[in-house]
């Protein structure tokens, strides 16, 4: 079942060229068979984040997911953007997502503020700016999770539901 995904890397100094997250981002979810609805950099600014974001879900993005902006400076404000938009948080992904990380890079991990959770229709994701932080993600939770073969459940298939939508019909195999 293919997604919509949309890319938003939050920066002050990336540009396309330098944006490893953001291409690793389309390159693994496109290889996965989901489309790309779109993809913009923007400097760390909560105004604009939320107007990005709110443009690429108005373009039908199933899932969107920003890079960059999650840590502790004062320059990082991702999570101040997009947190308090949420209808219903997802806690369990950043929990996975620094379990997974310590094993990678030990107590560091704990200056993460990675998160995700419903937002209107979508699956909005807030991923370190690291390339190996969203490899690491994607690698590790999201590719299995945007699946809808995957079993026991996954997000691909609560899509609809979350947008009170009939489900299709599911076969197990």
């Amino acid at each position: 079942m293919p997604l919509r995904f949309a890319v938003l890397t939050v920066s002050d100094s990336r540009t396309e060229a330098t944006d490893t997250s953001g291409a690793l981002i389309v390159e693994r979810l496109t290889a996965a068979g989901h489309g790309l609805v779109g993809r913009r950099i923007v400097h760390d600014d909560v105004a604009s984040i939320r107007e990005i974001v709110a443009s690429f879900i108005a373009a039908g993005a199933d899932v969107v997911l920003a890079t960059g902006g999650t840590g502790l400076t004062a320059r990082d404000v991702t999570p101040e953007a997009l947190e308090p938009l949420l209808t219903k948080p997802i806690p369990g992904f950043g929990e996975l997502f620094r379990s997974l990380s310590y094993a990678e890079i030990g107590a560091a991990t704990i200056q993460s503020r990675a998160f995700a959770g419903v937002l209107g229709p979508a699956l909005v994701f807030g991923l370190p700016g690291s390339t190996g932080a969203v490899r690491l993600a994607l690698e590790k939770i999201l590719i299995e999770q945007l699946d809808a073969s995957t079993r026991p459940c996954n997000f691909a298939e609560l899509l609809p539901r979350i947008r009170g939508e009939q489900p299709p019909s599911r076969r197990d195999d």
